[in-house]
């Protein structure tokens, strides 16, 4: 079957820059498509963005990832193994809505797919209890271990790429008359205020997001730990019974002696495969409480952004009266002009009567 499109639209695409992670770079020149792919064989799901030849975007969707709106027109992602964070301006806030809805149906999919994947190999590294001594002194130096992708380092913290926050160009605004200095300056240093919360908030989401990801990920791998370690303590056991056995049966022949020392070695090697997996353990504890403190962090950070975002309520009410009375002073401003030209234009007319009047009695003093 190979890899298939489900869903195109088309999109201006932009990268983070590598060097001040802050700012966004056009990587094309104008909207082209992208498109979710399928790869059936695999089981996974990709975007793909193409221009000529060259691919702008080749992005494997995980459970990890978050697709964000940062306006109505703006969406971005981060990919951790392109190191690099992708944003989206659509033409219209539908298409991006209908991007945002695709992307969380394909990471959902692509979550299950990865739950029975880890299925089917903790079914198949379930290690066999019969057989002969042989095959399962063989079976126990070769056991079968799934091996994690290691998270990122930055992962617990945060990655500069997830905490970047988008400004977009917005349509401009009608001016409208403007408000005293000292209202301008609240309303805008709160507003900044709210934003840099909201970038933090964002961020922790993400990190959350990505912590109990892993955690049921880990979860998972220490059910399987246990039923390898209980399948290891049963199969030193065994080979300590054998031994004892060995050495009744056969007295200090050369074979016994070396058969021993094999079987004492692949006893050590179980101990030290089980000391390991003891340490995995604790790691995994410390990274639970890590969670923990990140989840208070959040919590506080979403009191401090109510807190924020009432007082901003506040500021733009106080704005909104402070235009109010602005507007009312125009307007008693404009009255006050227009009664000033009617007098002018009276005190036009009573000057021109008095010329006329003076032009008559200048008359009248000649003619007598």
């Amino acid at each position: 079957m190979g890899e298939q499109p489900i869903f195109s639209t088309r999109a201006h695409i932009f990268q983070i820059d590598p060097t001040t992670k802050k700012n966004w770079l056009a990587t094309s020149k104008q909207a082209v498509t992208v498109s979710y792919f399928f790869d059936s064989t695999r089981n996974v799901y990709r975007i793909i963005s193409l221009e000529g030849s060259k691919a702008i975007i080749n992005s494997t969707i995980t459970p990890n990832m978050t697709f964000t709106k940062t306006s109505q027109k703006f969406g971005q992602w981060a990919d951790s193994r392109a190191n690099t964070v992708y944003g989206l301006g659509f033409s219209s806030e539908s298409q991006l809505s209908k991007f945002a809805e695709k992307f969380a149906e394909f990471k959902e999919a692509a979550r299950l797919a990865k739950e029975k994947s880890h299925e089917k190999m903790e079914l198949t590294s379930t290690p066999s209890q019969g057989g002969t001594l042989r095959g399962n002194i063989l079976a126990t130096n070769k056991p079968v271990f799934k091996k994690e992708s290691p998270l990122p380092p930055d992962s617990v913290n945060g990655t500069e790429d997830e905490r970047v926050t988008v400004d977009t160009p917005q349509p401009p605004e009608p001016p409208r008359p403007e408000p005293p200095h000292n209202a301008l300056t609240f309303s805008h240093s709160s507003s900044s205020i709210g934003k840099h919360l909201e970038a933090e908030l964002a961020a922790l989401k993400g990190n959350n997001a990505k912590l109990t990801a892993a955690l049921l990920e880990s979860t998972a791998n220490v059910k399987q730990w246990k039923q390898q370690l209980a399948a290891y303590q049963e199969e030193a056991d065994r080979l300590h019974k054998r031994v004892t056995e060995l050495e009744c049966v056969s007295g200090q022949s050369t074979a016994v002696k070396s058969e021993k020392t094999q079987l004492n070695r692949t006893i050590e090697e179980l101990e030290a495969s089980l000391k390991a997996k003891e340490d995995e353990l604790e790691c995994l504890k410390a990274e639970m409480q890590s969670a923990n403190q990140f989840q208070s962090q959040r919590d506080s950070l979403a009191q401090k952004l109510q807190a924020v975002e009432r007082r901003n309520e506040a500021l733009e009410a106080q704005l909104g009266e402070l235009e109010q009375r602005v507007e009312g002073q125009q307007r008693e401003r404009e009255l006050f002009r227009q009664s000033l030209r009617s007098l002018l234009q009276l005190l036009d007319g009573k000057i021109f009567e008095l010329n006329e009047l003076r032009d008559a009695l200048a008359k009248l003093l000649e003619c007598s």
